[in-house]
């Protein structure tokens, strides 16, 4: 093998006869590339693949009174409908947010049979079809599912069948800790980042101003990247809540009458601060600026702005209620009118969910193409067992152990932030307007 290059990847001896391939969560850019890669090394090296349709939602709702229907809650995959899949948008076999793992969030709970129900079923179904490798394509929350699946497992008898798991992680939010670029978020920076460019022409045109509300959940990774591409003028996300923007809260439970503290972002010091941008860029001639901020700075705001908001089977706020975009950009406008006394219209736009199936840049491509191999590769070359697929330098495959990842207590995975000070952050101050501290009027 080593004397040709150009021969193909060594035949493996094993003893899988089918791989199972799911996605969970959001969509993300490249999502085909990944499983269609993953796919073709599976059948090239005669082991079936099965297609998991829509997340775990199916699999939960397994039974031996109600079996997984082939066309309803799966789809065996072939070379044919592989073909020229890797470029395109969407998710060929779907998604869903279903969290199995849900009920579990400390190893004792998987002795207890009603929270492990649901991890239960879904290996009986997928053992019900005959499935003896798992591929899990997500985010954070998949990857805990992913842990937990083969926590529940190791539990087993010793004579039961074992099915391992490999995770490819997937985020545009980019947050992810053991990866330094997860795949679709170029694509979803790009495709982002020329909707901000779009709206600072119309900004300029009508000497007006465009408040945009990112995706990125739990870091800033997203919105850092569309403000530095889209040329914003400025970005604000949940690494900037530090120091004087930085504050503490005291709430009392109304139905237990426990009080407890939570840190929130302080209004009266960030408001200040990004009106100072705008009166910034006004003594440079400019009536006009996009800003862009992190969605996950929702989940810093002081509790009168969340009344009423629930959260997910994840423990997340729900986003989507809270308006984000719209309570900055109204509370923008209050204070500028305040400060100026001048009137300055603040245009509140959510960008994120359009990128998320957006047509995959080359990069996401062959990242996510080599993310699909490297599943084949951990479990059938490798042998290995509860890892996560990762790619460092040129393109180089690396397997993450899930215990890196999880903490063995609390069965969480550990957010990677923006780190502060760090030169991808710093490039950001360098390409936004300036703002010199006493500039900032309170």
């Amino acid at each position: 093998m080593a004397d040709n290059t150009l021969s193909r990847p060594e035949k493996m001896m094993h003893n899988f006869r089918r791989a199972a391939i799911l996605f969970a969560g959001g969509p993300a850019p490249a999502a085909n590339a990944v499983i269609s890669a993953a796919a073709t090394a599976f059948l090239r090296n005669d082991i079936e693949v099965v297609g998991i349709k829509h997340g775990y939602s199916g699999l939960v709702e397994y039974s031996p009174s109600n079996p997984l229907v082939e066309g309803r809650d799966y789809v065996m995959v072939n070379h044919k409908m592989l073909g020229r899949t890797r470029n395109s948008s969407g998710i060929m076999i779907g998604t869903a947010r279903t969290n199995p793992g849900r009920l579990v969030s400390h190893p004792s709970h998987l002795a207890d049979p009603e929270k492990s129900a649901p991890l239960k079923t879904v290996y009986e179904a997928l053992r019900s079809i005959g499935v003896d490798v798992l591929i899990s394509i997500g985010g954070d929350d998949t990857l805990k599912t992913a842990n937990k699946f083969k926590m529940f497992q190791e539990r087993l008898p010793l004579d039961a069948h074992r099915i391992p798991i490999v995770h490819l992680p997937k985020t545009i939010d980019n947050d992810y800790r053991g990866i330094d670029f997860t795949f679709g978020y170029f694509t979803a920076v790009d495709f982002l980042a020329a909707e901000v460019r779009n709206l600072l022409a119309d900004a300029e045109a009508n000497r007006n101003y465009f408040l945009c509300e990112s995706m990125g959940r739990s870091a800033g990774w997203l919105a850092y990247g569309v403000a530095i591409a889209g040329e914003a003028s400025l970005v604000v996300s949940v690494e900037d809540v530090v120091g004087k923007y930085r504050a503490t809260e005291e709430t009392v439970d109304p139905s237990t009458g426990e009080s407890s503290s939570r840190t929130v972002m302080n209004m009266e010091a960030v408001i200040p601060r990004i009106v100072a941008t705008m009166t910034a860029r006004e003594r440079e001639g400019k009536e006009y600026g996009v800003i862009v901020i992190a969605e996950g700075l929702a989940e810093f705001l002081p509790s009168k702005y969340l009344e009423g908001i629930g959260r997910d089977d994840h423990g997340h706020i729900n986003i989507s209620a809270v308006n984000l975009h719209d309570v900055f950009a109204d509370l923008i406008s209050k204070e500028y009118a305040r400060q100026t006394g001048k009137k300055r219209k603040v245009n509140a736009i959510q960008l994120g969910y359009e990128a998320r199936c957006a047509r995959p840049h080359a990069f996401d491509v062959m990242l996510g193409s080599q993310l699909g191999v490297g599943a084949y590769r951990a479990l059938v070359e490798k042998r290995l067992n509860g890892v996560m697929v990762s790619i460092s330098g040129q393109l180089q495959l690396e397997y993450v152990p899930f215990e890196d990842l999880v903490d063995p207590e609390t069965l969480v995975t550990v957010v990677r932030y923006i780190e502060r000070d760090s030169d991808f952050q710093k490039l950001t101050r360098f390409l936004e307007t300036y703002v010199d501290d006493g500039e900032v009027h309170r």
